[in-house]
């Protein structure tokens, strides 16, 4: 089951309204997960180049990169920017792609062969 890791930046309006009146934003996030048939497993406030890591496990089967797409989309319209999102596989999940990648390797010729 994938996990998606997202970095983002506040703007400067949503910095200032969360100070103004501070809230726990792992709780808005969480329902925006929910409703993308996602679950937040960690949120975190960061400092340096990003202000906050968020990492979310899809749904078995209902959630898929797209949808996280319209999720980053719609977390987007709420006072963050530049979102970078990486997608994590278990190491268990990696091998399993990896026995593929050999069978679909053996009729494949790269490019000058």
């Amino acid at each position: 089951m994938p996990v998606y890791i997202t970095q983002g930046r506040y703007t400067r309006e949503a910095i200032d309204g969360m100070i103004s009146q501070p809230e726990d934003r792992a709780e808005s996030v969480a329902a925006l997960a929910k409703a993308a048939g996602a679950k937040l497993l960690h949120y975190f406030v960061t400092y340096g180049e990003y202000d906050f890591l968020v990492i979310m496990e899809s749904g078995k089967g209902k959630t898929d990169t797209n949808t996280l797409a319209s999720l980053m989309t719609a977390a987007a319209s709420g006072g963050v920017t530049d979102l970078k999102t990486t997608v994590g596989v278990t190491s268990k999940d990696a091998v399993k792609a990896m026995r593929v990648a050999k069978k679909m390797r053996a009729g494949f010729k790269t490019a000058g062969q």
